[in-house]
């Protein structure tokens, strides 16, 4: 058995996750985790999947080009990933920042993270409100190294958030409610 990660995106519409998935379970695909987002109107989603040793990988990779075809996606790839070098952290914090949008949010929050060796889980950004002055959020999940405290975290986000001048909040996971 080989693990894959599996990667799509193209202009949003019915049915790409019915294709793929279908073109998948015709190789004997199994597909172990995912995340599928619709991103300023294009569907993306990234697939992590286990093959067999029965799997005809050239097969799979010309159906999965048939698909992309089929499908007017823009781009399809299928890479080896080492499943048992994989490292999972669980999610011990949400963090919500909010405010005018401009470029550089993204970069000093997760390099302020980065820093301090905190990891992001999950990471989804919108732009919200009027047209004409429109809001960034930015939600993000992260587990936190041993020895930072969810205290200490907030402290050193506060001052990116003043910075950056958005809003920040910083809750335990296990405080919000889902």
């Amino acid at each position: 058995m080989a693990s894959y990660a599996l990667s799509a995106i193209g202009r949003d519409r019915p049915g790409i996750v019915a294709e793929v998935t279908g073109t998948l379970l015709r190789h004997g695909v199994n597909l172990d985790d995912s995340q599928m987002a619709i991103l300023d109107g294009y569907f993306a989603m990234m697939l992590v999947l286990e093959t067999s040793e029965a799997t005809d990988l050239e097969a799979l990779r010309a159906d999965l080009e048939r698909s992309r075809d089929t499908l007017e996606l823009g781009a399809i790839s299928l890479s080896e990933i080492d499943a048992a070098q994989a490292r999972i952290d669980e999610p011990s914090h949400v963090i919500t920042l909010y405010g005018a949008d401009h470029p550089g949010i993204v970069n000093a929050v997760t390099s302020a993270l980065a820093e301090r060796s905190v990891n992001i889980t999950d990471l989804d950004t919108h732009l919200v409100g009027d047209e004409s002055e429109p809001a960034y959020m930015m939600i993000l999940e992260v587990a936190l190294p041993d020895g930072l405290l969810g205290n200490e975290l907030e402290v050193f986000l506060r001052e990116i958030a003043r910075e950056q001048k958005l809003e920040l909040s910083v809750r335990a996971l296990d405080q919000v409610s889902l």
